[in-house]
């Protein structure tokens, strides 16, 4: 069963509709450089607290200094931490300590092939990698939401070289996310713009979305990859 997770959820409905359509997870973005979807630290806490249980609530954070992810967790009492920059190993460390039972999603931008390298270094220390499109050496960082697609070639090589759970993202949509179940075989799947117009959740998009997912799992799961 592919996990599909929601980005740039916006509302407590936004957040009901994505749930009710099989969403396993929901991103909730505070601040960010660049991209879409950033909402008001407030306003996540708020969407969160009405989240039941079994989906996870992943707090997006560009932040990378231990005190400040910590103060930011604290108040929006999500279950899962998105660190869309790199974070130094030692501030894992430390956020293990600080703040048990929350996991640890570090993003990997694929902008060439040392992004191989970077997710096997980072592997050992967080819960799962989440393999996205941005570009953190851009003069005006770009973390995500680009709704860019990247190498998959290079996520296919990480995700079956993994110790950990593998999240994909970057551009994906309803036209092309069997072919990315096809080719890269990840854990789950994570989508913002794909599924929106006009900046809102479009629910006939993401009905969609889910179809060609459940088709494109039950294809990836027989031997010669043609769904029966």
């Amino acid at each position: 069963m592919i996990r599909v997770k929601v980005c740039c959820i916006a509302s407590a409905e936004e957040a009901r509709t994505a749930i009710r359509l099989g969403a396993s997870a929901l991103g909730l973005v505070s601040e960010m450089p660049s991209g879409p979807g950033p909402i008001e630290d407030a306003e996540i806490a708020a969407i969160a607290r009405g989240v039941p249980p079994g989906v996870a609530t992943f707090l997006l954070t560009a932040r990378t200094e231990p005190d400040a992810i910590v103060e930011q967790q604290r108040a929006a009492r999500v279950n899962t931490l998105q660190l869309v920059d790199r974070v130094p190993v030692p501030v894992l460390w430390e956020l293990r300590q600080r703040l048990p039972g929350v996991a640890l999603v570090q993003v990997v931008h694929v902008v060439d092939r040392s992004a191989i390298e970077e997710a096997e270094a980072v592997a050992p220390h967080v819960d799962a990698i989440l393999l996205d499109s941005g570009n953190p050496t851009a003069e005006v960082k770009e973390l995500g939401g680009t709704g860019r697609t990247h190498d998959w070639e290079i996520s296919r090589e990480i995700v079956e070289s993994s110790t950990r759970p593998v999240y994909l993202a970057g551009g994906l949509g309803p036209d092309n996310v069997a072919d990315a179940i096809a080719r890269v075989r990840p854990f789950g799947l994570d989508l913002c713009s794909g599924i929106r117009r006009e900046g809102r959740l479009d629910e006939d998009a993401l009905v969609r979305f889910m179809d060609e997912v459940a088709r494109g799992g039950a294809a990836a799961r027989t031997p010669d990859g043609v769904s029966p």
